[in-house]
């Protein structure tokens, strides 16, 4: 049978490919209850990848969190801060997996590209060509100020940046030819002549002048994953990216996507089908469908409790809103109009933050909903969670 194309050429696989996440430094983590286990010990990341290989899952996703949490300049103690590096933690998981793909955030602000494809290809060795890197950007100073450069980095200049750093680790990969290495004692040199190639990069960040330690894996390179959803994000996933998440819920929204990333890769000279959309899902399973009901309904509870309901809105606001009852209204006071400091880290600030207020006040009184009830709609998958 003949399958149906979409516009641009693409032609669904008729496979469905699953993943997991595994939650970590974010409002998600239900971590106040005694089945949640361990956020930082090796056995709850050991069972979650093995039971998700049973499952025959093709990737365990790992996060980044390259700063402790802060919230209105203090720790934010009510979510995980943080948790072990991803590339330790997934080494240590290919030792007791066998098929599942290892997926590591990494971030391409804060590492130099000869040293993070090293260890990328560390992993991919030692898994059998299984490591897989989930490309971010990072421009805000409240992350850099954890690193000697600080936050440097125009918000234009993430993704121009990120190309140059993604392109030079392909080249790295691409530096040792297939069947490099001798098959046996027998041969002359361990690296057959000429099979290992220097590579060289100058640019306005960092330089470059690398002979790559190690050869291809199983794989050849570590599988290229990318989250970003806005234009620039858009056209750099369509250029380097194997993989890209979604977070596009309703089908319409989801197809269009679709659509656009098969536009924008055959701009960039790829096929149609090169790179893959895996939109993002939450499971609620119960043994009825009621109980399914209820256990969604707690798990919400854990997620936005009064206390994180306030802490979201804060955020935004740029200022503590303590005196705020999480059962009332959105405030009707207008967040602050100063740059929010480094150690804030809301992102928003002066017209566009009064504007979003505006539009969330007036949202939330349509819908009738108090801080807790939007809040919660607001970090909710809404038609991407599956409950039953």
């Amino acid at each position: 049978m003949t399958k149906a194309k979409i516009d641009g050429g693409f032609v669904p696989s008729g496979q469905l490919q699953l993943g997991v996440f595994f939650q970590g430094v974010n409002s998600g983590t239900v971590w106040k209850t005694g089945e949640s286990g361990s956020q930082t010990g090796f056995e709850s990341f050991r069972r979650i990848a093995q039971t998700a290989e049973r499952g025959l899952f093709a990737a365990f996703f790992l996060g980044e969190g390259l700063r402790l949490r802060e919230h209105l300049g203090r720790p934010h103690a009510l979510d995980v801060a943080g948790r072990p590096d991803a590339q330790t933690m997934l080494a240590a998981l290919a030792a007791v997996t066998s098929h599942i793909g290892l997926v590591a955030t990494q971030n391409t602000t804060y590492n130099d590209p000869a040293d993070l494809a090293h260890r990328l290809s560390t992993l991919d060795l030692l898994s059998g060509g299984r490591a897989a890197w989930n490309v971010v950007t990072t421009d805000n100073a409240w992350t850099g100020a954890n690193f000697r450069r600080g936050g440097y980095l125009d918000h234009a200049d993430r993704y121009i940046h990120a190309e140059a750093f993604v392109d030079t680790a392909k080249r790295i990969w691409d530096a040792w030819d297939d069947g490099a290495i001798a098959a046996s004692g027998a041969a002359a040199d361990w690296a057959a002549p000429g099979s290992v190639r220097r590579v060289r990069h100058d640019g306005q960040h960092y330089s470059v002048d690398v002979v790559p330690k190690l050869p291809r894996s199983a794989q050849y390179r570590p599988v290229l994953f990318q989250a970003g959803d806005s234009p620039d994000g858009r056209d750099f996933a369509a250029r380097q990216a194997d993989v890209i998440f979604s977070a596009h819920a309703k089908f319409d929204a989801a197809r269009d996507f679709r659509r656009d990333i098969v536009a924008r890769s055959l701009k960039a000279c790829r096929g149609a089908n090169d790179v893959k959309i895996m939109p993002a899902s939450e499971f609620i399973l119960a043994a009825t469908p009621q109980e399914a009901r209820d256990k969604k309904a707690w798990v919400r509870s854990l997620q936005i409790g009064p206390q994180q309901a306030i802490a979201y809105l804060e955020q935004f606001w740029g200022r503590e809103l303590q005196g705020y009852d999480p059962d009332g209204p959105l405030p009707e006071i207008d967040p602050v109009v100063e740059e929010t400091s480094e150690t804030r880290g809301s992102g928003f600030h002066g017209a566009k933050a009064r504007q979003l207020a505006d539009q969330w006040r007036a949202e939330a009184k349509e819908k009738g909903q108090s801080i807790r009830a939007f809040v919660s709609s607001k970090t909710s998958r809404g038609d991407a969670t599956f409950n039953g």
